[in-house]
């Protein structure tokens, strides 16, 4: 006979699953991708900072995942009419107390993950990890958050491409070239159209809310042309970087993202079609695995 208790810890287990949004995570998991491929090519990869460095992205990711659980029920965006995936506190899964605590938690284990880090890379990457956990609180903290304000698309295009890029970059090589900085937008493109996917689906409860996302002060039809735009302006930067334009060596397998162009279409015809906010929750996780295969195939061709 199953134990009870192991039932208990396995559904315990879910539910924090769920309220990291794994779907979300390929925004962290991407540009340290990017950014450890061109160390590597540059002969400069160093193995313990690559890996601590994905743990404190995706730490970050899932504390702002988690404070967005907590914060966006306690503001009231999130209602028993929410649309989008499952959020636990609004569920009643976890109470807002716990989320909060949970939240600390996370944001401390990724600045643990950052000690060596910061002690190997010196001031510019306790500047960034401190600007990155600051961003992360600030996306949803009440009625002046990044979130309410509609400036989060710029902060997270920041944030996931050239700051994240040449985090990574930087604590193995301990330099910056300015390729890839440019690298970067990259994943900074595309983790907006994460954004986007999210909130077109929940342009009507963020106008009740009143959040002024992009969405809500443009419409549906801005918010679909945003996204093809990302989508083929991050797929075009990987064929323009592999010709060496900005000094560097040719590196033309560095285009292979290229040929995710019908996944790239069909996402965007997907979101211009799909009127039914439910509906648009699967193509959340498409546009996610868009680009981690994008920082996939950059990373290996960059080093063809």
């Amino acid at each position: 006979m199953d134990d009870p208790t192991d039932a208990q810890d396995v559904r315990r287990a879910r539910v924090w699953l769920w309220a990291a949004r794994p779907k979300t995570l390929g925004a962290a998991v991407a540009p340290v991708l990017v950014g450890t491929g061109m160390a590597v090519e540059a002969g400069a990869g160093h193995l313990p900072s690559a890996v601590l460095a994905l743990a404190g992205a995706i730490l970050i990711q899932v504390g702002v995942n988690y404070h967005n659980d907590y914060a966006d029920y306690v503001q009231g965006a999130d209602t028993q009419d929410r649309v989008g995936p499952l959020r636990v506190t609004q569920a009643g899964l976890v109470s807002p107390e716990t989320m909060r605590r949970a939240t600390i938690l996370v944001f401390g284990l990724a600045v643990m993950a950052g000690l060596y880090l910061i002690v190997r890379g010196g001031w510019p990457i306790l500047a960034v990890g401190g600007a990155s956990i600051g961003a992360a609180v600030w996306y949803t903290a009440g009625r002046y958050s990044l979130a309410a304000l509609g400036l989060a698309d710029g902060f997270v295009f920041a944030f996931f491409g050239p700051v994240a890029v040449g985090g990574a970059y930087y604590v193995q090589a301990l330099s910056l070239p300015l390729e890839v900085l440019v690298a970067g937008t990259g994943p900074g493109l595309l983790s907006i159209g994460i954004l986007l996917v999210n909130n077109v689906r929940d342009v009507a409860e963020d106008r009740r809310a009143g959040k002024r996302t992009l969405i809500v002060r443009f419409g549906r039809r801005f918010g679909v042309a945003a996204y093809g735009g990302c989508m083929a302006a991050a797929l075009l930067l990987s064929a323009v970087l592999a010709t060496g334009v900005l000094g560097t060596t040719s590196h033309p397998w560095a285009a292979l993202p290229l040929g995710l162009f019908p996944l790239a279409i069909e996402s965007v015809r997907r979101l211009s079609n799909t009127t039914d906010p439910q509906k648009l929750n699967p193509l959340l996780g498409a546009t996610g695995r868009l680009l981690v295969l994008w920082a996939l195939l950059f990373a290996v061709g960059w080093n063809l």
